[in-house]
Protein backbone atom coordinates (compact mmCIF):
# COMPACT_ATOMS: atom_id res chain seq x y z
CA UNK A 1 0.00 0.00 0.00
CA UNK A 2 0.97 3.65 -0.34
CA UNK A 3 1.30 5.64 2.85
CA UNK A 4 2.82 8.77 4.31
CA UNK A 5 5.81 7.71 6.38
CA UNK A 6 8.48 9.29 8.57
CA UNK A 7 11.57 7.84 10.22
CA UNK A 8 12.87 11.02 11.85
CA UNK A 9 11.24 14.01 13.48
CA UNK A 10 10.97 17.40 11.85
CA UNK A 11 8.73 19.57 9.69
CA UNK A 12 6.48 18.32 6.89
CA UNK A 13 9.60 17.84 4.77
CA UNK A 14 10.45 14.62 6.67
CA UNK A 15 7.29 12.97 5.33
CA UNK A 16 7.55 10.81 2.24
CA UNK A 17 5.18 8.57 0.32
CA UNK A 18 6.32 4.99 0.81
CA UNK A 19 5.29 1.61 -0.58
CA UNK A 20 4.59 -0.53 2.48
CA UNK A 21 3.19 -4.06 2.86
CA UNK A 22 -0.59 -4.16 3.06
CA UNK A 23 -1.67 -4.67 6.68
CA UNK A 24 -2.68 -8.28 7.29
CA UNK A 25 -5.76 -9.21 9.26
CA UNK A 26 -4.88 -11.25 12.36
CA UNK A 27 -7.15 -12.58 15.09
CA UNK A 28 -9.10 -9.81 16.78
CA UNK A 29 -8.37 -7.21 14.10
CA UNK A 30 -9.90 -5.80 10.93
CA UNK A 31 -8.45 -3.99 7.93
CA UNK A 32 -10.08 -0.76 6.78
CA UNK A 33 -9.63 0.80 3.35
CA UNK A 34 -9.21 4.47 4.19
CA UNK A 35 -11.49 6.72 2.17
CA UNK A 36 -10.56 9.95 3.97
CA UNK A 37 -8.33 10.98 6.88
CA UNK A 38 -8.15 14.45 8.35
CA UNK A 39 -4.94 16.14 9.47
CA UNK A 40 -5.01 17.51 13.02
CA UNK A 41 -2.60 19.91 14.70
CA UNK A 42 -1.55 16.98 16.90
CA UNK A 43 -0.52 15.07 13.76
CA UNK A 44 1.78 17.94 12.82
CA UNK A 45 3.19 18.03 16.36
CA UNK A 46 3.65 14.27 16.25
CA UNK A 47 5.80 14.46 13.12
CA UNK A 48 7.70 17.35 14.70
CA UNK A 49 8.61 15.16 17.69
CA UNK A 50 6.85 17.12 20.42
CA UNK A 51 4.31 14.42 21.33
CA UNK A 52 5.09 11.61 23.74
CA UNK A 53 5.16 7.91 22.95
CA UNK A 54 5.85 7.98 19.20
CA UNK A 55 7.75 4.95 17.96
CA UNK A 56 9.66 5.38 14.69
CA UNK A 57 9.40 4.59 11.85
CA UNK A 58 5.71 5.41 11.67
CA UNK A 59 2.71 6.15 9.46
CA UNK A 60 1.02 9.21 11.04
CA UNK A 61 -2.67 10.10 11.26
CA UNK A 62 -5.30 9.75 13.98
CA UNK A 63 -8.72 10.32 12.39
CA UNK A 64 -10.17 8.29 9.54
CA UNK A 65 -13.26 7.02 7.78
CA UNK A 66 -13.40 4.06 5.43
CA UNK A 67 -14.74 0.62 4.55
CA UNK A 68 -13.92 -2.67 6.26
CA UNK A 69 -12.28 -4.99 3.67
CA UNK A 70 -11.08 -7.80 5.94
CA UNK A 71 -12.08 -9.10 9.35
CA UNK A 72 -15.21 -10.64 10.87
CA UNK A 73 -17.80 -11.44 8.16
CA UNK A 74 -20.46 -9.29 9.83
CA UNK A 75 -18.25 -6.24 9.34
CA UNK A 76 -17.27 -6.80 5.69
CA UNK A 77 -18.27 -3.78 3.63
CA UNK A 78 -19.26 -1.71 6.68
CA UNK A 79 -18.61 2.02 6.55
CA UNK A 80 -16.72 2.94 9.72
CA UNK A 81 -14.97 5.87 11.35
CA UNK A 82 -12.34 6.07 14.05
CA UNK A 83 -9.65 7.86 16.00
CA UNK A 84 -7.34 7.07 18.89
CA UNK A 85 -4.53 8.25 21.08
CA UNK A 86 -2.39 5.30 20.05
CA UNK A 87 -2.89 5.34 16.28
CA UNK A 88 -0.20 7.29 14.47
CA UNK A 89 2.00 7.16 17.56
CA UNK A 90 2.67 3.56 18.65
CA UNK A 91 0.50 2.06 15.88
CA UNK A 92 0.60 2.94 12.20
CA UNK A 93 -1.94 5.60 11.42
CA UNK A 94 -4.56 6.63 8.91
CA UNK A 95 -2.59 8.63 6.35
CA UNK A 96 -2.39 5.56 4.16
CA UNK A 97 -4.51 3.47 1.83
CA UNK A 98 -5.25 0.91 4.57
CA UNK A 99 -5.20 0.76 8.36
CA UNK A 100 -5.46 -2.22 10.71
CA UNK A 101 -7.52 -1.75 13.87
CA UNK A 102 -8.88 -3.96 16.64
CA UNK A 103 -12.35 -5.31 15.94
CA UNK A 104 -13.41 -3.66 19.20
CA UNK A 105 -12.48 -0.32 17.61
CA UNK A 106 -14.95 -0.64 14.73
CA UNK A 107 -17.70 1.98 14.89
CA UNK A 108 -20.25 2.46 12.12
CA UNK A 109 -20.03 5.83 10.40
CA UNK A 110 -23.15 8.00 10.60
CA UNK A 111 -25.01 7.67 7.31
CA UNK A 112 -25.63 11.41 7.34
CA UNK A 113 -21.91 12.14 6.95
CA UNK A 114 -19.70 11.67 3.92
CA UNK A 115 -16.38 9.91 4.41
CA UNK A 116 -14.58 13.26 4.34
CA UNK A 117 -16.94 14.82 6.89
CA UNK A 118 -16.70 11.78 9.17
CA UNK A 119 -12.91 11.84 9.02
CA UNK A 120 -12.94 15.39 10.41
CA UNK A 121 -14.83 14.52 13.59
CA UNK A 122 -12.70 12.18 15.73
CA UNK A 123 -10.18 14.09 17.82
CA UNK A 124 -12.26 17.26 18.07
CA UNK A 125 -15.50 15.73 19.28
CA UNK A 126 -13.97 12.95 21.39
CA UNK A 127 -11.86 15.33 23.49
CA UNK A 128 -14.73 17.83 23.51
CA UNK A 129 -17.10 15.20 24.91
CA UNK A 130 -14.48 13.88 27.31
CA UNK A 131 -13.84 17.29 28.87
CA UNK A 132 -17.27 18.90 28.78
CA UNK A 133 -19.47 15.90 29.59
CA UNK A 134 -17.45 13.17 31.30
CA UNK A 135 -15.12 15.39 33.32
CA UNK A 136 -16.87 18.75 33.84
CA UNK A 137 -20.43 17.31 33.79
CA UNK A 138 -21.75 20.43 32.08
CA UNK A 139 -25.42 20.74 32.90
CA UNK A 140 -28.63 22.40 31.77
CA UNK A 141 -28.86 26.08 32.65
CA UNK A 142 -25.14 26.48 33.20
CA UNK A 143 -22.90 28.88 31.29
CA UNK A 144 -19.79 27.59 29.53
CA UNK A 145 -17.03 29.80 28.16
CA UNK A 146 -15.32 28.10 25.22
CA UNK A 147 -11.84 29.52 24.65
CA UNK A 148 -10.73 28.71 21.12
CA UNK A 149 -14.33 28.53 19.90
CA UNK A 150 -13.33 29.18 16.27
CA UNK A 151 -11.17 26.05 16.14
CA UNK A 152 -12.02 22.40 15.72
CA UNK A 153 -12.28 21.43 19.39
CA UNK A 154 -13.94 24.70 20.38
CA UNK A 155 -16.55 24.32 17.67
CA UNK A 156 -17.26 20.78 18.86
CA UNK A 157 -17.57 21.87 22.50
CA UNK A 158 -20.02 24.62 21.55
CA UNK A 159 -22.29 22.06 19.88
CA UNK A 160 -21.98 19.59 22.73
CA UNK A 161 -22.79 22.33 25.23
CA UNK A 162 -25.93 23.33 23.37
CA UNK A 163 -27.28 19.77 23.49
CA UNK A 164 -26.61 19.80 27.24
CA UNK A 165 -28.85 22.85 27.61
CA UNK A 166 -25.99 25.21 28.46
CA UNK A 167 -25.49 28.84 27.48
CA UNK A 168 -22.37 29.24 25.32
CA UNK A 169 -19.98 32.20 25.35
CA UNK A 170 -17.22 31.95 22.74
CA UNK A 171 -13.73 33.41 23.09
CA UNK A 172 -11.09 33.54 20.37
CA UNK A 173 -8.88 35.95 18.44
CA UNK A 174 -11.49 36.08 15.68
CA UNK A 175 -15.18 35.10 15.63
CA UNK A 176 -16.19 31.74 14.14
CA UNK A 177 -16.54 31.95 10.37
CA UNK A 178 -20.00 32.56 8.96
CA UNK A 179 -21.80 29.31 8.31
CA UNK A 180 -19.81 27.25 10.81
CA UNK A 181 -21.75 25.44 13.53
CA UNK A 182 -20.19 27.53 16.31
CA UNK A 183 -21.18 30.79 14.63
CA UNK A 184 -24.82 29.69 14.72
CA UNK A 185 -24.74 28.41 18.28
CA UNK A 186 -22.86 30.81 20.53
CA UNK A 187 -24.91 33.26 22.58
CA UNK A 188 -22.09 35.81 22.77
CA UNK A 189 -18.56 36.29 21.43
CA UNK A 190 -15.64 37.90 23.27
CA UNK A 191 -12.38 38.68 21.42
CA UNK A 192 -9.26 37.43 23.17
CA UNK A 193 -6.66 40.13 23.76
CA UNK A 194 -3.42 38.87 25.38
CA UNK A 195 -2.29 40.55 28.58
CA UNK A 196 -5.75 42.03 29.08
CA UNK A 197 -8.46 41.51 31.67
CA UNK A 198 -11.15 42.23 29.09
CA UNK A 199 -12.24 38.59 28.68
CA UNK A 200 -13.07 38.04 32.34
CA UNK A 201 -14.70 41.46 32.59
CA UNK A 202 -16.91 40.70 29.60
CA UNK A 203 -17.81 37.27 30.98
CA UNK A 204 -18.92 38.91 34.22
CA UNK A 205 -21.06 41.36 32.26
CA UNK A 206 -22.72 38.50 30.39
CA UNK A 207 -23.37 36.55 33.60
CA UNK A 208 -24.57 39.37 35.88
CA UNK A 209 -21.28 39.25 37.79
CA UNK A 210 -21.53 35.55 38.60
CA UNK A 211 -19.02 34.09 36.17
CA UNK A 212 -19.23 30.86 34.20
CA UNK A 213 -19.81 27.48 35.81
CA UNK A 214 -17.50 25.89 33.23
CA UNK A 215 -14.63 27.22 31.14
CA UNK A 216 -13.36 24.88 28.43
CA UNK A 217 -9.90 26.16 27.45
CA UNK A 218 -8.85 24.63 24.15
CA UNK A 219 -5.82 26.96 23.96
CA UNK A 220 -4.20 27.04 27.42
CA UNK A 221 -1.07 28.77 28.66
CA UNK A 222 -1.59 32.26 27.24
CA UNK A 223 -5.30 32.04 28.11
CA UNK A 224 -5.14 30.42 31.55
CA UNK A 225 -5.31 33.66 33.54
CA UNK A 226 -8.41 34.79 31.65
CA UNK A 227 -9.96 31.34 32.03
CA UNK A 228 -9.51 31.26 35.80
CA UNK A 229 -10.77 34.81 36.23
CA UNK A 230 -13.92 33.97 34.25
CA UNK A 231 -15.04 31.18 36.57
CA UNK A 232 -17.90 31.35 39.03
CA UNK A 233 -17.64 30.16 42.60
CA UNK A 234 -16.96 26.39 42.46
CA UNK A 235 -16.43 26.67 38.72
CA UNK A 236 -14.71 23.97 36.65
CA UNK A 237 -11.87 24.71 34.25
CA UNK A 238 -11.09 22.10 31.57
CA UNK A 239 -7.62 22.35 29.99
CA UNK A 240 -6.52 20.34 26.95
CA UNK A 241 -3.54 22.28 25.61
CA UNK A 242 -0.72 24.72 26.43
CA UNK A 243 0.25 27.45 23.98
CA UNK A 244 3.38 29.43 24.76
CA UNK A 245 4.88 28.72 28.18
CA UNK A 246 3.98 25.30 29.62
CA UNK A 247 3.88 26.82 33.12
CA UNK A 248 1.45 29.38 34.54
CA UNK A 249 1.08 31.27 37.82
CA UNK A 250 -2.00 30.66 39.95
CA UNK A 251 -3.11 32.74 42.92
CA UNK A 252 -3.62 29.87 45.34
CA UNK A 253 -5.67 31.69 48.01
CA UNK A 254 -8.05 32.89 45.29
CA UNK A 255 -8.11 29.35 43.87
CA UNK A 256 -9.14 27.62 47.08
CA UNK A 257 -11.35 30.40 48.44
CA UNK A 258 -13.40 30.20 45.22
CA UNK A 259 -13.28 26.36 45.40
CA UNK A 260 -12.33 26.11 41.75
CA UNK A 261 -11.61 22.79 40.06
CA UNK A 262 -9.00 22.60 37.29
CA UNK A 263 -9.33 19.46 35.14
CA UNK A 264 -6.97 18.14 32.51
CA UNK A 265 -8.46 16.21 29.57
CA UNK A 266 -6.16 14.23 27.28
CA UNK A 267 -7.59 12.38 24.27
CA UNK A 268 -4.24 10.61 23.90
CA UNK A 269 -5.23 8.49 26.89
CA UNK A 270 -8.10 6.98 24.89
CA UNK A 271 -7.01 4.23 22.52
CA UNK A 272 -8.82 3.20 19.34
CA UNK A 273 -11.35 1.07 21.21
CA UNK A 274 -12.10 3.64 23.92
CA UNK A 275 -12.44 6.36 21.29
CA UNK A 276 -14.82 4.18 19.26
CA UNK A 277 -17.07 3.92 22.30
CA UNK A 278 -17.34 7.72 22.37
CA UNK A 279 -17.93 7.93 18.62
CA UNK A 280 -20.81 5.49 18.99
CA UNK A 281 -22.32 7.78 21.62
CA UNK A 282 -21.94 10.74 19.26
CA UNK A 283 -23.46 9.01 16.22
CA UNK A 284 -27.15 9.77 16.97
CA UNK A 285 -26.35 13.49 17.26
CA UNK A 286 -24.79 13.49 13.80
CA UNK A 287 -27.63 11.45 12.35
CA UNK A 288 -30.16 13.95 13.71
CA UNK A 289 -28.17 16.97 12.53
CA UNK A 290 -27.63 18.33 16.05
CA UNK A 291 -23.88 17.95 15.53
CA UNK A 292 -22.04 19.01 12.40
CA UNK A 293 -18.32 18.75 11.65
CA UNK A 294 -16.37 21.82 10.68
CA UNK A 295 -16.48 22.32 6.91
CA UNK A 296 -13.82 20.43 4.98
CA UNK A 297 -12.05 23.19 3.05
CA UNK A 298 -8.88 21.56 1.72
CA UNK A 299 -8.36 18.20 0.00
CA UNK A 300 -5.03 16.54 -0.71
CA UNK A 301 -3.88 13.22 -2.10
CA UNK A 302 -1.09 11.21 -0.49
CA UNK A 303 1.39 12.64 -2.99
CA UNK A 304 0.62 16.08 -1.59
CA UNK A 305 0.76 14.95 2.03
CA UNK A 306 3.50 17.43 2.86
CA UNK A 307 1.31 20.24 1.58
CA UNK A 308 -1.55 19.02 3.77
CA UNK A 309 0.64 19.11 6.86
CA UNK A 310 2.00 22.52 5.92
CA UNK A 311 -1.54 23.85 5.55
CA UNK A 312 -2.45 22.70 9.07
CA UNK A 313 0.82 24.07 10.46
CA UNK A 314 -0.05 27.41 8.84
CA UNK A 315 -3.49 27.30 10.49
CA UNK A 316 -5.53 27.56 7.30
CA UNK A 317 -9.25 27.97 7.97
CA UNK A 318 -11.41 24.87 7.67
CA UNK A 319 -10.51 21.21 7.97
CA UNK A 320 -7.74 19.60 5.95
CA UNK A 321 -8.40 16.08 4.65
CA UNK A 322 -6.19 13.54 2.88
CA UNK A 323 -7.99 11.35 0.36
CA UNK A 324 -5.74 8.35 -0.44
Amino acid sequence: MRALHFDRFGGPEVLRVAELPDPQCIEGTAVVAVRAASVNPSDVKNVAGVMEGTVLPRVPGRDFAGIVVDGPPQWHGAEVWGTGGDVGFSLDGSHAEYIRVPVTALARKPEALSFEEASAVGVNFVVGWLGAVEFADLGRGETVVVIGVSGGVGGAVAQIARTRGARVIGVDRFPPADGTPAAQIIDAFIPFIPESASVAEAVMEHTAGRGAEVVYDAVGGVTTAAALASLAQQGRLVVISAVGSPTVEINLPDFYHREIRMIGADSRKLDLTESAQRLTLLTPYFESGEFRPLPVAHHFGLDDGRKAYTAVADQVPGRVVIVP
